[in-house]
C-alpha cells in the first residue's frame, strides 16, 4: 500500500512519528475485517471506520476486531449533520455519542469549538464528556438530562480537527484538556 509506504520514508526522513487512518468503512462486515487485516499486515496502527454509514453492528464487529488485533480504531461520523443538526427531525449527536461508546471505537471527530466545526461549548463539552467520563453528573445546561454511569464500559476520546491551526492550542487544551486528540494539517 503506497500510503504505509510514505509513511515509513517520511519518517525515516525526519525522524518524527508519521500516520495515516486507513480507512476500513466497506459494503460488507467481511469486507471491513480484510481491510482491517490487510492494515494490520501492513504495520498501520490505526484505522477507520465511519460508524454511521457503515452502521452499528459493522462497527461492532469493527471495533471487536480492532481490540483483539491491537487496532485502534478511528471514528468518523460523516452524515451526522443530516442526522443531528436539523431542530425539527433526527437525534441530536449527544444520543449519536452514546450509542458510539456501547458499539465501539477509540476516538471520534466531536467538533471543536472553534475553527471550522465551531458548535455550543457547554453542549460540545456534554457530549463529549459522555464519550470520555465513566461517570458523568446529570447538568442540563450541557445537555446532561440524567446522571450516567458507564460503570466499566471504556471510553472514547474525542477529536478535534477541521479547520484548526496551532494558533488555536491555548484554547482547544483549556476546552479538551490532556485527554483528546487535536488534528492539524490536511
Amino acid at each position: 500500500c503506497f500510503c504505509a509506504e510514505a509513511i515509513y520514508k517520511a519518517q525515516a526522513e525526519t525522524g518524527e512519528i508519521k500516520g495515516h487512518y486507513l480507512n476500513a468503512t466497506a459494503g460488507t462486515c467481511e469486507e471491513m475485517i480484510k481491510r482491517a487485516v490487510f492494515a494490520r499486515e501492513l504495520g498501520v496502527p490505526i484505522v477507520m471506520h465511519d460508524y454511521l454509514t457503515g452502521g452499528f453492528t459493522a462497527n461492532t464487529s469493527l471495533a471487536h476486531y480492532c481490540r483483539d488485533n491491537g487496532l485502534l480504531l478511528h471514528i468518523h461520523r460523516a452524515m451526522h449533520a443530516v442526522i443531528d443538526r436539523q431542530k425539527n427531525h433526527g437525534m441530536h449527536f449527544r444520543v449519536l455519542a452514546k450509542a458510539l461508546r456501547m458499539s465501539g471505537g477509540d476516538h471520534i471527530h466531536a467538533g471543536t469549538v472553534v475553527g471550522k466545526l465551531e458548535g455550543e461549548r457547554d453542549i460540545t463539552l456534554g457530549f463529549v464528556d459522555l464519550l470520555r467520563d465513566d461517570f458523568v453528573e446529570k447538568d442540563r445546561s450541557r445537555g446532561i438530562y440524567f446522571t450516567q454511569d458507564w460503570v466499566s464500559l471504556p471510553g472514547v476520546l474525542p477529536v478535534a480537527s477541521g479547520g484548526i491551526h496551532v494558533w488555536h492550542m491555548p484554547a482547544l487544551t483549556e476546552i479538551f484538556g490532556d485527554d483528546s486528540v487535536l488534528q492539524f494539517g490536511g
